[in-house]
């Protein structure tokens, strides 16, 4: 494990603010995302590191806490470098004891190999899975701990898509015996996939969570925390100031101005994918709904993506002058336009 410098994949200043790492962030994301990068493996790592840097660095304890770690992470060096001959840093009293063992962090698609090793599962909203033990762990949790095994278990709830926070406590569920760490993260990250840390009563884990993840969606750490209980990542996906998220599909409204509707014009539209062109046609009415297929969220179960529907809300003019005012009058009067109002 090697220190990140989640600052320097960023490109930004350790005074940064936050709106100066969201926006380096959306930048860099946008760059390297695979869809524009089909079948290359350097952008596909780029995007994979933008978006742990962003997990830790958007979210002000995490990144609180990443700066007071700095000297553990040294110190994790320095010990594989000569510094402590050799001494193993997740053993007692070493910097990261209690993060998993040595190896903790596998390569991508690691799985399996060690009888009695870490059984973890992926829970999504009313859904089963059938999908092979490698597939998923390859998809889902590409990094996590080496000689892991995994598999996905049918009739699993929830809708995944989170974050847990790290240092949040895991808190026993008396049914089961479980540790529950719950972990929230944003709609962009839902959307792209991201990387979380989490901890449990001093241990840390890295989850690996897969675009499309919705609020209610479970990573269960099977026989992973103390006494051989297993961890559960429950994911939480906030709320967000545009988009209405309905499952798959994505909803928001768009504000065009009196002329737009009147006359018609191609207006831009945000998506997460990117900025797209939108054709109003003229006459457009306010609450008109439109439907852009392919610009919801990605699909867990079958790898598509739904849709996203924008609903136009027509925007007056706030004030106008004696002669706009008089020009008015004149073009409505020229217009035939029925009372819209029933009679009853």
């Amino acid at each position: 494990m090697e220190y990140r410098d989640y600052y320097e994949i960023l490109g930004v200043p350790r005074s940064a603010s936050q709106a100066d790492i969201k926006k380096s962030f959306r930048k860099l994301a946008r760059a390297h995302h695979p869809d524009r990068n089909p079948g290359d493996k350097a952008a596909e790592k780029r995007f994979k590191d933008v978006n742990e840097a962003n997990a830790v660095l958007s979210d002000p304890g995490k990144r609180k806490q990443y700066d007071l770690l700095g000297a553990n992470w040294d110190q994790y060096e320095r010990s594989g470098g000569g510094g402590r001959g050799g001494a193993d840093p997740f053993a007692p009293g070493g910097p990261f004891a209690g993060f998993g063992g040595s190896g903790a962090r596998g390569g991508a698609g690691a799985a399996g190999g060690q009888a009695g090793g870490v059984r973890y599962e992926f829970r999504t909203a009313g859904g089963a899975g059938d999908a092979g033990f490698s597939d998923f762990f390859r998809m889902f949790f590409s990094g996590a701990a080496a000689g892991a095994q995994a598999q996905t278990q049918a009739g699993a709830r929830g809708g995944a898509g989170a974050a847990p926070k790290t240092g949040t406590a895991g808190r026993e569920r008396a049914s089961k015996g479980e540790l529950e760490a719950p972990t929230e993260l944003s709609l962009e990250e839902a959307f792209h996939g991201t990387i979380r840390l989490v901890e449990v009563e001093g241990k840390r884990y890295e989850i690996q969570l897969p675009r499309g993840v919705d609020t209610g969606s479970r990573v269960r750490l099977s026989g992973k925390g103390p006494n051989g209980r297993d961890v559960v990542v429950a994911v939480r996906v906030r709320q967000h100031e545009v988009y209405q998220r309905r499952g798959a599909d994505l909803e928001r409204e768009l504000p065009v101005t009196l002329r737009e509707a009147l006359l018609g014009a191609e207006v831009p539209v945000q998506t997460l994918k990117g900025r797209i062109l939108l054709t109003i046609p003229a006459g457009t009415q306010a609450g008109r709904t439109f439907r852009l297929t392919g610009q919801g969220m990605p699909k867990l179960k079958d790898g598509g993506t739904g849709d996203l529907y924008v609903k136009v809300r027509v925007v007056l003019p706030a004030a106008m002058s004696d002669e706009a005012r008089d020009a008015a009058r004149t073009f409505l009067d020229l217009v035939d336009q029925p009372d819209p109002r029933p009679t009853t």
